[in-house]
């Protein structure tokens, strides 16, 4: 370990926007004597944008797993959407970083703050000025005549889906060790609370609050009379298996990031992790007024439970 404070910085480096706003977090962390670091990707991507404008603190920024291990940082700002998030998680899954996003995307359900909001989040950062909460995270495992051959995980949803859109996939569903119903679908979604507002949600899936523990299922354009979406125990043992019946083999995705193939009779698993994923927030606001501001849903004419009635 090492007395030096360093914050890794990820960032959608595909957009100039996120590259300005990468250069600015990093200035204000030099400023407070705070040593930037990045990726090697990230980095050079980063140093070039810096040529173009002018600007010499990117020669300042470190390079994680060269200069700077995972197990060092202090803290991960991203600067994106919850996509960016979803990447900068898995950049430190090993050392369960806290995250804090300062959203540049649309949504950004699992940011803390927006891109005008900068410089005070930065100063918050200098500060150790935020709290860090704990999210669920799913194990996923992937067998094949009882062996495993994948493992992964997810923070927001593992899906298993067709592979060809002319096909229907035929699956099985089992919880914890008995199965509840077979069927065709599109695919279907296994998500964390986190996932709700995601993937789950596009399906028809409920939106769980982030501090319920449970699991989530949901089918996607299942042909079947029985396929609502379930939420289930966070300490169930979920599986799906591929059946022989199906008309082809299937995809597992985790967070859109990790895939793998699923032939027929393949087995999937997802239980609750032991390794969760760990957010720095800014205030403890309830999560309906996120769901509000996120989703700009309609809140006119509230009164609130002190109003007088007329």
């Amino acid at each position: 370990m090492t007395n030096q404070r360093l914050v890794l910085l990820v960032s959608h480096t595909a957009r100039k926007e996120a590259l300005s706003a990468t250069l600015e977090c990093a200035e204000a962390l030099l400023k407070a004597g705070i040593t930037p670091v990045m990726d090697r990707q990230e980095l050079s991507e980063t140093h070039a944008h810096a040529k173009t404008v002018n600007n010499t603190s990117a020669a300042s920024i470190l390079e994680l797993g060269k200069d700077i291990q995972e197990a060092d940082l202090e803290l991960a700002v991203v600067l994106g959407g919850d996509g960016t998030i979803l990447k900068a998680a898995e950049l430190v899954r090993n050392s369960q970083t806290p995250l804090l996003g300062i959203n540049l995307g649309h949504v950004g359900f699992l940011a803390e703050s927006e891109k005008n909001e900068i410089s005070s989040t930065m100063a918050r950062v200098v500060a150790k000025d935020y709290l860090v909460t704990e999210r669920l995270t799913l194990d996923v495992s992937v067998k094949l005549d009882s062996k495993e051959v994948y493992r992964t995980w997810a923070l927001n949803e593992a899906t298993v889906e067709k592979s060809a859109r002319e096909r229907m996939l035929e699956v099985v569903v089992e919880i914890d060790g008995r199965p509840l119903s077979s069927f065709g679908c599109d695919g279907i979604v296994v998500s964390t609370p986190t996932g709700s507002t995601a993937y789950a949600f596009s399906g028809g899936g409920p939106v769980v609050w982030p501090s319920v523990d449970a699991l989530l299922m949901v089918p996607l354009s299942a042909h079947a009379l029985f396929a609502r979406p379930l939420v289930i125990s966070p300490n169930s043992l979920v599986a799906l298996e591929v059946l022989q019946r199906s008309a082809g083999a299937g995809v597992l995705w985790c967070d859109g990031r990790r895939s793998t193939e699923l032939p027929v009779g393949a087995r999937v698993e997802f239980r609750k992790s032991d390794k969760p994923v760990r957010l720095a927030r800014l205030s403890q606001g309830p999560f309906t007024d996120r769901l509000v501001r996120k989703f700009s849903l309609p809140v006119e004419g509230w009164r609130g439970p002190d109003s007088k009635k007329v």
